[in-house]
């Protein structure tokens, strides 16, 4: 009667060949990748660097209404303005806002297109007082 060896010895017998080895290390490599791409957040430096343009923008876009939003609060006629604001068509109000000039940069002499409509969104929930005239 012969013991059959255990899985365990059959194991440590065992020799691959190279075409295997190479073979089975090619596949964990093409594994690695794929799991990387799709649920690892891996992307390529082009993806990457689009995704940093995009945030600079962004960025750029919210600071720009934040000043849009003080200025046109700071303004004199600022209440007068949010209601005319708020008469305006919904497709006419960041024209509306850029020719205020509220959404032009110090310095710059042309408006920031993408910060008008997210200063119009702000201006449409803010509530201004309105102006108290001081006569003498």
């Amino acid at each position: 009667m012969t013991s059959e060896p255990n899985t365990w010895q059959r194991w440590e017998r065992y020799r691959p060949s190279k075409g295997l080895w190479f073979w089975s290390c090619l596949a964990c490599g093409v594994a690695t990748l794929a799991v990387g791409f799709t649920w690892g957040g891996w992307v390529t430096s082009s993806t990457a660097a689009q995704m940093a343009k995009t945030a600079a923008n962004d960025a750029r876009n919210e600071l720009a209404a934040a000043v849009c939003v003080s200025r046109f609060e700071g303004s004199p006629d600022a209440s007068a303005q949010l209601a005319q604001l708020k008469k305006t068509e919904l497709w006419d109000r960041d024209e509306f806002i850029q020719k205020g000039g509220w959404v032009t940069m110090p310095g710059s002499k042309e408006p920031m297109v993408g910060a008008s409509n997210i200063c119009v969104q702000r201006l449409m929930t803010a509530t201004i007082p309105p102006a108290t005239g001081t006569s003498g």
